[in-house]
C-alpha cells in the first residue's frame, strides 16, 4: 500500500548547463543538492529546500517559471536582493512571509443597494452564496455580502483564518454552528446575533440549518483567507479574555439585549459590545423605531453602512430622489452627507455598522439642505 511518504513530487525547470545553476540554487537560495547525472556531463540535477523539489533538467522543453520564496527575513536572504534571475532563466521573487495588513484609503460613496434588483449569487468558500451589498467597495476598504446555504446540514469546512482589520457575522436566519479557538465548544449562532471574529482567530464552520442567512462584513476588502492544517478545534482551553491584535471575540446574542437612545431622533438601538471588544475599530448597532420624530443629521464617520433586516423606511438624501427601501436592500451613507430616514414600519430593523465604532453626528435643519 502507498502512504504519502513514498510519493516525492518536484517540479522540472529546464537549463543549458547545469553547471552554471548549482552555485545559484545552492549558495544564493540556500538549497541542497539531491542528485545530479550522468556523472561526466551532468544533465540533471535536483535541488531541495524551503518546501519545493526543483529538477534542473537540460532536456526539459518547458518555460523556466518563477519561484517564490517567502521569508519572514527578506532582507536577510539572498543579500537582501528580492527579484532574481537564475542562469537558467528561472525568475526568483523574494517576499515578506506576513506582509503589513494594508488598509485602502476610503473612496466615499453614496451607495443603494437592493434586493429587487437582482444582484447574482456567486458562489464562494465552502459552497457558500454571495451576494456583493456594496459594489464598488469604497475602493477597496470594505466588502459587504449577504450569504446564504440553501441546504442545511455539515458544511464543508476546514480550520482557517482571516488576514484581516475587521471582520462581522451577523444572523439574519436561520442558525449556524461554528467552532472558535480558545471560546470553548460549539458557538451557536441565531437571528439577531453576531460574532466579532478578530483578526487571524482560528475557526470553522461545522454546520448550518436550511436556509440560513448572515450579513458578513470584511475590512480590506480583498483579505486572504489561510488553512490551518496542525490546528484541531475546539482547542482545550478556554480564554474569553484573549486578545488578537487588540481585538476579543465577541458573540453578541440578541436575546434579553437592552434598548436605548439611538443617534437618530426617532429610532432606538441596542449595542453589540463591538465598539469596546475592537478598541473602538468598529460599532455595530440594531436599531429599530424609537420615540420623537425623524432628523436631518450629518455624520463623520469614515465607513457607515446599513442593511434592512425588517420592514421599510425611506432614506432621503441631499441632491437625491427619495429611495423606498424594503427587507434585504442595503446603503452606504458618506461623511458630510445630509440624510434623513423617514416613514419607518413598525417593524423595520436595521443592522448599522460603522467605522469607527464612535463617531459625531448633527442634526440639520432641513432648509439648509435646499
Amino acid at each position: 500500500m502507498t502512504t504519502q511518504n513514498d510519493i516525492i513530487a518536484e517540479i522540472r525547470l529546464p537549463t543549458q548547463e547545469l553547471r552554471n545553476d548549482i552555485p545559484f540554487f545552492t549558495r544564493v537560495l540556500g538549497m541542497r543538492m539531491d542528485m545530479i547525472y550522468p556523472a561526466d556531463d551532468p544533465r540533471v540535477g535536483v535541488f531541495s529546500g524551503h518546501g519545493l523539489r526543483l529538477r534542473i533538467d537540460r532536456d526539459a522543453t518547458e518555460a523556466p517559471g518563477t519561484i517564490r520564496i517567502l521569508t519572514d527575513d527578506p532582507d536577510g536572504f539572498a543579500g537582501g536582493a528580492r527579484n532574481l534571475t537564475a542562469p537558467n532563466g528561472t525568475r526568483v521573487e523574494i517576499v515578506d512571509r506576513n506582509p503589513p495588513l494594508v488598509l485602502p484609503t476610503t473612496l466615499h460613496s453614496f451607495v443603494v443597494r437592493r434586493l429587487a434588483d437582482q444582484a447574482p449569487w456567486i458562489v464562494g468558500r465552502a459552497g457558500m452564496q454571495y451576494r456583493d451589498l456594496i459594489p464598488d467597495r469604497l475602493g477597496g476598504s470594505i466588502i459587504a455580502s449577504h450569504i446564504r446555504i440553501p441546504d442545511g446540514g455539515p458544511v464543508p469546512d476546514m480550520v482557517h483564518f482571516h488576514k484581516v482589520g475587521f471582520q462581522l457575522i451577523f444572523c439574519v436566519r436561520g442558525w449556524v454552528d461554528v467552532l472558535y479557538e480558545d471560546q470553548g465548544g460549539l458557538r451557536r449562532l441565531t437571528p439577531g446575533d453576531c460574532f466579532i471574529q478578530p483578526p487571524e482567530i482560528r475557526h470553522r464552520v461545522m454546520e448550518a440549518s436550511d436556509n440560513v442567512e448572515v450579513i458578513e462584513i470584511g475590512v480590506p476588502a480583498e483579505h486572504v483567507t489561510e488553512i490551518d492544517h496542525d490546528l484541531t478545534l475546539p482547542t482545550p482551553h478556554m480564554r474569553p479574555d484573549r486578545e488578537w491584535q487588540g481585538q476579543r471575540f465577541v458573540h453578541n446574542l440578541a436575546e434579553g439585549a437592552t434598548w436605548g437612545d439611538f443617534r437618530l431622533p426617532g429610532f432606538q438601538s441596542r449595542d453589540t459590545t463591538i465598539a469596546a471588544n475592537t478598541q473602538n475599530v468598529a460599532g455595530v448597532q440594531v436599531v429599530r423605531p424609537g420615540h420623537g420624530t425623524p432628523a436631518w443629521t450629518r455624520h463623520d464617520a469614515d465607513i457607515l453602512f446599513t442593511y434592512v433586516m425588517e420592514g421599510g423606511v425611506t432614506l432621503e438624501g441631499e441632491g437625491r430622489d427619495p429611495f423606498r427601501l424594503e427587507k434585504g436592500d442595503a446603503f452606504v451613507i458618506p461623511p458630510a452627507m445630509g440624510t434623513r430616514l423617514s416613514e419607518p414600519t413598525a417593524d423595520l430593523e436595521l443592522l448599522e455598522v460603522s467605522l469607527p465604532g464612535t463617531f459625531a453626528t448633527e442634526t440639520v435643519p432641513e432648509p439648509e439642505l435646499a
